[in-house]
């Protein structure tokens, strides 16, 4: 396998050489001393990994043209990940970089392992990305707009592309907001059909005294305001499929004459008498539970078993595992290119905010949070904030978060004690990045001396 490319942007060739010995046992590394030389690079071998020195000439004492660079390579598609490299005297400047988009920073001197870490796991998210660009872009497996990697969404692809080549009818059933038009219109267009309709109607928000000719169409004088002949959904999905929406809010009279057409397939519409043949595929949907209907007597058994012959339940997001951070990278992408905003992904809190979240309104529910978030950013990356999310954990994580704070302060005391003070050794004992643990130190107050 062909190592991955890593561009190193620094005006010293000192630097540059000794950093490209370093790590050129992992990367094919590539080396740019100045901004123009950088994005030629990036245009052409568009590396995944970048290792920035804001300090550029023409102003190699300041940061200006560093986050310029920063800027510009942002504007690439795919844009690759902007580790920055800074004296620790230029924090601040590291840290405004972190801000406008840089994934992590690095503080000099060089510590060649500890910045193999952080470029490993910016090479790992960058690849993860990339997957998520390209199955936006690719035809899914015949799933639409539908992503997911969790074990529950890959038995619901499995039953899809197993009930698509046949006629057999399907009932969805899932909370609301879990994409069951998605699966609806995803097995009509991978089946037989899919060059003729598919006709959705969502059986709840029509009122009782419509639906019937809604379902199966009017003649003309059937009763008041009818005053041309109508043909109904049923009639209009003939050759395709009808989609029946919300199946669980039929009155008990159209449940019988659904029922009729199901076994036939021949309806009448109101006021007629004419038998009329349709060929209409029939998938149902419902967050309602059916079978506790059957035992109150508000949905017939018989109508049940006809719709259900194959029944596809879709998990709700909270048990989807990290399809939540999966789908709110491709909403993010889509939305923030029909807004025309530059926004490179989530901070780590917002990611953890969006895994922790219960999401009671499902896909529905996180997609319109990352429209409001697209409108709402200021930075490059979405914060917990731009997606509302601050409130998720307010009353029961304020104590979770004082007693974590209590014992990382502690394990990094302890650690320090047992090092001798030596900040390499206790952040290698910790697992983490020097740059890290000193953040960790200044957050919960703990003294360099």
């Amino acid at each position: 396998m062909d190592r991955p490319k890593l561009l190193i942007v620094e005006d010293d060739e000192d630097v540059r050489r000794q950093m490209r010995w370093a790590l050129a046992d992992e990367y094919d590394v590539l080396l740019a001393g100045d901004r123009a030389a950088a994005l030629e690079a990036v245009r052409a071998h568009r590396p995944p990994v970048v290792t920035l020195d804001l300090g550029l000439p023409p102003e190699a004492q300041g940061a200006a043209e560093g986050f310029a660079t920063l800027a510009d390579i942002q504007q690439f598609d795919g844009a690759p990940k902007v580790v920055v490299i800074t004296g620790r005297e230029e924090r601040e400047h590291a840290l405004r970089a972190v801000d406008r988009g840089a994934y992590d920073y690095f503080c000099k001197p060089i510590q060649a392992e500890e910045l193999k870490v952080v470029l490993r796991r910016a090479l790992y998210l960058h690849r993860l990305e990339e997957e998520n660009r390209q199955l936006q872009h690719h035809d899914h497996g015949g799933f639409e707009d539908m992503l997911g990697t969790s074990p529950p969404m890959e038995t619901v692809f499995g039953a899809m592309r197993k009930v698509a080549g046949t006629d057999a009818p399907v009932l969805i059933v899932g909370e609301s907001g879990t994409g069951k038009e998605l699966v609806a219109r995803a097995i009509h267009r991978m089946g037989a059909r899919a060059k003729r309709p598919f006709v959705p109607i969502n059986c709840g928000a029509i009122p009782e005294n419509l639906l019937e000719s809604e379902l199966f169409g009017h003649e003309k004088g059937a009763f008041t305001g009818a005053h041309v002949q109508r043909k109904g959904r049923i009639e209009m999905a003939h050759g395709g499929t009808l989609f029946l929406d919300e199946i669980g809010e039929l009155s008990p009279p159209l449940q019988v004459k659904l029922l009729r057409f199901l076994q036939e397939r021949r309806l009448e519409r109101v006021g007629g008498r004419q038998e009329i043949v349709v060929d209409a595929r029939v998938v149902s949907a419902t967050n309602a539970e059916l079978k506790q209907a059957m035992r109150v007597g508000r949905f017939r058994e018989d109508l049940y078993y006809r719709i259900g012959v194959v029944v596809i339940a879709l998990p709700p997001l909270r048990e989807r595992g990290s399809d939540p951070s999966l789908l709110a990278a491709a909403f993010l992408q889509r939305h923030a290119a029909e807004g025309r905003r530059r926004l490179t992904g989530f901070t780590r809190e917002a990611l953890a905010a969006i895994q922790a979240h219960a999401w009671p309104g499902n896909v529905r529910e996180l997609e319109n949070r990352v429209k409001r978030a697209v409108v709402m950013a200021e930075g490059a990356r979405v914060t917990p904030s731009d997606l509302e999310l601050d409130s998720v954990s307010a009353v029961e994580g304020r104590a979770l978060r004082t007693a974590r704070a209590d014992l990382e302060r502690e394990t990094i005391r302890r650690a320090l004690a047992k090092n001798q003070g030596n900040v390499s050794r206790t952040a290698a004992e910790l697992g983490v990045s020097r740059p890290t643990l000193y953040d960790l130190m200044d957050k919960l107050g703990i003294t360099r001396g």
